[in-house]
Order: structure tokens, then C-alpha cells, then sequence
């Protein structure tokens, strides 16, 4: 299908499903995109098996997008600098320690709680998943989506420190978790007894530090430059150019795209969009980013529902989700806990909160785009599919409760 096809039935997809959102349905914006998205999906399946010719369009629609490449390649960058541009620095270095801490121990944590328990429980139910590839399925689930997790936390009633650490915490693990993902990628490519070490060590040091390096140094870059102007459609255009240079860049270098992108949305974004400053083209900005955030969600959150139509069906499919789905809940929660009863007093966070940490913690695009990723493997579609369950449910189900959770746990407090 031709590109310009392709993006057009995009777009009047996105605008009729919110549309209809909005109209008629009223969920929160990803909420109820989301919804439609997989609704229209399961119609579109149906179809196909009575009438082939009616949905053929949105099928072969579906087969053309290369959703992982799009996501990790395209989209990624654009929305974690429009997160990190509209993330308040100076809330962040207060909660630098949770953040940190969550963001690196807590992915690696829930990772391998992740992979243990799922290895150990599916066993019981003759699901046969190599430990490997356990660790594999829980890097790429265990760090939350910064898009999910900005679209849903809007709404609720998060109190503004927590907001803060999740949102943080949110736009560094991505990182993190990629990376984790890539070395165990590597070992089941070569095999745990080929695997290099000290290589993989320094690819690890390379890829984290050469990306906070790269974003920190070409970020403070387009502050300055900027700063110097009002223009602002040479503004638009110098903050564009930040993500597709540290995209290219670090893709070209073997750097960590999402950890660059957002170290230099964080120094460009607070710098430029200062608060105090009143000059309208800055302002604006902020306002631009916004609305480029709100729209690829949208398309982003689309695409997800599409991809639905090209997974097969799988024996277990059903039970693996929801196996999928608990482990990765109590693993999240496990991967809060245990930094907070070693580092309570550093980090901050009392035990109340952490129920309302493991609940915002959403998965999305991200996950399925890595997973999507995976080599061919009789592994692939049954990790697949157990990946859309988690998104959907902590997409939709999380999202709707979120404000339940906190008013729970505060009444507890109480």
C-alpha cells in the first residue's frame, strides 16, 4: 500500500474513532480511542471471515504498517520529547532519587521477578516458554509506556509529587528497558555460553552514558539557539530538528535513542518554555508540543487496535494473557517494594503509596512495538499476544480505576 495512502486512512481513522470518543462515548481521550480502536479491530476480524471483500482495505491497512519499526524508529522520539518538554524540571530534581531508583533497580526487579514467575507458573499449565525467554517477555513489559501513562495520569487525582516520580519514571525506563531488552535479545541469538560479558558491559556503559551525553549536549544546543530568537516558526523548527538529530545520531552511533531524546527535551524544554517567561512564541511552543503529543497518542493508540487483525490465533492465547497480566502486576509491585523497605527514608515514598505506583504503571505502544520486534521463534506469537492483553488491561482497566486506587489508599491512610 502506498505511504500516502497509508497515512491518510490513518488519520481519518484516528479523527472518526475520537470523534465518536468525544461525541458520543465520553471515555478519557486514550481510553476511549483505545476502546474503539479494538472493537473496530474484532468487527474487522468478523468481517474478513464472512466477507472478505467489505474490510479489505483496512486489513491490507493493517498488514502494510511496520508497527515496530514506525514506533521505535519514527514516533518514539517525538512523543518522549514532547513528554519531557512538558514536564516541570524543577519538580523533577526534587524526586530525583525515586525516580532514578524506580527507573533502573525498579525495571530490572520487576524483569526478573517477571521471568521467574511466569517460567515457574506456566509450567503448571504445560505452556512451555525456555527461561530465556521469560526474562526476554519481562523486559519489554516491565517498563511503563511515558505516553500511556502522561494520557492517563491527566485526568486523575494523583497528588503532584507522585505525578512527578511516575512521570519520570515513565520517560527513563523506557531506556532501561530497552536496553535490557536488546542484551537478553543477544543472548538468545548467540546462546548463554557465547555471550561476552565484558562486551556486553560495555555496550550497556555505551549505549546509557553516550545517550544522556548526546541529548544533554545537542538539548542545551537548541536552548540557546532558541533562547537567542522569537520567531516562531524557527523555533518549531530547531526543536523538530533536536529529536530528528539525536534519532539519527544515536541510531547512527549505537546510542539510546528514548534516554538521548529525553535528556534533550528536559534541557531544551524547561529552558526555553521558561515559566517565567512571557514571550509568546515560547509560549506557544509548549502549546505546540502539546497538540503533537495529543495527536500521534491518537494515531499511536490506532495502530495498536489495526495490529490486532494480523496476530493468529494461538492455543492458550486467552490463558496466557491473563497469567500474563497478574505477574506482571505483582512483579511490578514486588520491583516498589523492596527499593522502598531498603530506601524508605531516601526515597521518599511510604508504603501507602505503593498500591497507586504499581496501578499507574501502564504499559503501551512500546511493549508491543518490542515485541513485534522479536525474531521469528515458535515463541513469538504466543509472547505477542500475552503483550496485547497486558496493554489492553493496563490501558483501559488501570486507566478507568486509577482514581479508584488513589482514593482507596488514601482513605486507608486515614
Amino acid at each position: 500500500m502506498d505511504l500516502f495512502v497509508i497515512i491518510a486512512l490513518l488519520v481519518i481513522l484516528s479523527a472518526v474513532y475520537s470523534y465518536i470518543n468525544a461525541r458520543f462515548i465520553k471515555l478519557p481521550g486514550t481510553i476511549g480511542v483505545i476502546s474503539i480502536a479494538i472493537l473496530g479491530s474484532v468487527a474487522i476480524i468478523v468481517i474478513n471471515n464472512t466477507n472478505p471483500g467489505m474490510a479489505k482495505h483496512l486489513t491490507a491497512l493493517a498488514k502494510s504498517i511496520n508497527f515496530s519499526r514506525t514506533v521505535l524508529n519514527v514516533m518514539l522520539g517525538f512523543l518522549l520529547v514532547a513528554s519531557a518538554f512538558n514536564l516541570d524540571t524543577n519538580k523533577l530534581k526534587k524526586a530525583m532519587r525515586p525516580v532514578f531508583i524506580l527507573s533502573t533497580l525498579g525495571v530490572i526487579l520487576s524483569t526478573t521477578i517477571f521471568g521467574f514467575l511466569f517460567y515457574w507458573i506456566t509450567g503448571f499449565f504445560d505452556i512451555r516458554l525456555p527461561l530465556v525467554y521469560c526474562f526476554l517477555f519481562g523486559a519489554l513489559v516491565s517498563p511503563t509506556d511515558p505516553v500511556a501513562v502522561s494520557a492517563i495520569i491527566k485526568g486523575s487525582n494523583l497528588p503532584q509529587h507522585l505525578e512527578t516520580i511516575i512521570s519520570g519514571e515513565s520517560l527513563f525506563n523506557d531506556g532501561i528497558g530497552l536496553l535490557l531488552f536488546i542484551v537478553i535479545l543477544e543472548v538468545v541469538n548467540a546462546g548463554v555460553d557465547n555471550i561476552d560479558v565484558a562486551k556486553t558491559a560495555v555496550l550497556f556503559a555505551q549505549e546509557v552514558f553516550g545517550g544522556i551525553a548526546l541529548g544533554a549536549f545537542t538539548g542545551y544546543l537548541a536552548y540557546r539557539l532558541m533562547r537567542s530568537i522569537t520567531d516562531f516558526q524557527t523555533i518549531v523548527l530547531v526543536s523538530l530538528a533536536l529529536v530528528l538529530t539525536n534519532s539519527l545520531v544515536a541510531s547512527f552511533l549505537h546510542l539510546s535513542i528514548p534516554l538521548s531524546v529525553v535528556t534533550a527535551g528536559l534541557f531544551a524544554g524547561n529552558r526555553s518554555i521558561n515559566r517565567d517567561n512571557k514571550e509568546h512564541s515560547h509560549e506557544a511552543l509548549e502549546k505546540f508540543w502539546e497538540l503533537i503529543d495529543e495527536m500521534l497518542n491518537t494515531i499511536l493508540f490506532v495502530m495498536i487496535g489495526l495490529q490486532m487483525i494480523v496476530v493468529p490465533y494461538i492455543n492458550n492465547y486467552w490463558l496466557t494473557g491473563i497469567l500474563a497480566i497478574c505477574i506482571i502486576l505483582l512483579s511490578r509491585w514486588l520491583s516498589i517494594l523492596l527499593p522502598v523497605t531498603l530506601l524508605r527514608r531516601t526515597l521518599n515514598i511510604n508504603y501507602g503509596t505503593i498500591n497507586i505506583l504499581t496501578w499507574a504503571g501502564v504499559r503501551g505502544g512500546i511493549s508491543i512495538a518490542l515485541a513485534l520486534s522479536l525474531p521469528e521463534s515458535k515463541y513469538r506469537y504466543l509472547i505477542l499476544s500475552a503483550c496485547y492483553f497486558v496493554v489492553i488491561f493496563s490501558i483501559i482497566v488501570q486507566g478507568l480505576t486509577l482514581n479508584k486506587v488513589i482514593n482507596a489508599s488514601y482513605r486507608k491512610d486515614k
